[in-house]
């Protein structure tokens, strides 16, 4: 009586006698997973930012103040006078430069956020080989037909052929020929 057995030729064949057939796919059915997958996420968003003053006005101030009190004092008060119109003046001169007006900018903030998606991870697939109906789970959709490795298997009755002795060991007193064992005299 001889049997047969049917692999897809997803993996290596085994030893012997191999024949490729096609088996006629009769459904495919995905098989559905949620799968994680993570995504970078970014907004754009207008924000007000108050750029920093230039500091002419503190500049010409001290020059202006700086200019005041060394023509108001005299003597050794002049140094002190001219000091304390050189730092009257920049306070004076930066509050007349003012405050500018806030620019409006883009800013751009992303952050990685995690989505699931339902995703086919393999298919569940019916086949028909020879008259009967096989079912197997493959990576992908292999479309109308499968490919398939048929390999014969022969069951008979007879008994398997008696293991081989082993060869005979060679005898005790030969003498191994020079330089392939060491001696032992």
């Amino acid at each position: 009586m001889q049997r047969f057995t049917i692999s897809l030729l997803l993996s290596l064949g085994g030893l012997g006698v191999q024949a490729q057939e096609l088996g006629r796919v009769i459904s495919t059915t995905p098989i559905i997973q949620q799968v994680a997958v993570p995504r970078q996420v970014c907004t754009h968003q207008q924000v007000a930012v108050q750029p920093q003053k230039s500091g002419a006005g503190a500049a010409m101030g001290a020059i202006a103040g700086g200019a005041i009190g060394n023509t108001i004092g005299r003597g050794e008060g002049n140094a002190l006078a001219t000091a304390i119109g050189i730092f009257g003046g920049a306070i004076l001169g930066n509050k007349i430069e003012g405050n500018p007006s806030p620019e409006v900018r883009q800013v751009q903030s992303c952050t990685n956020q995690t989505f699931y998606e339902n995703r086919a991870v393999s298919y569940h697939v019916l086949y028909e080989y020879a008259g009967k109906q096989y079912t197997v789970q493959m990576p992908q959709d292999p479309g109308p037909t499968v490919r398939l490795q048929i390999t014969p298997v022969v069951t008979s009755t007879q008994p398997m052929p008696a293991a081989l002795p082993p060869p005979p060991l060679p005898p005790s007193n030969m003498v191994p020929p020079p330089g392939s064992a060491p001696s032992t005299m």
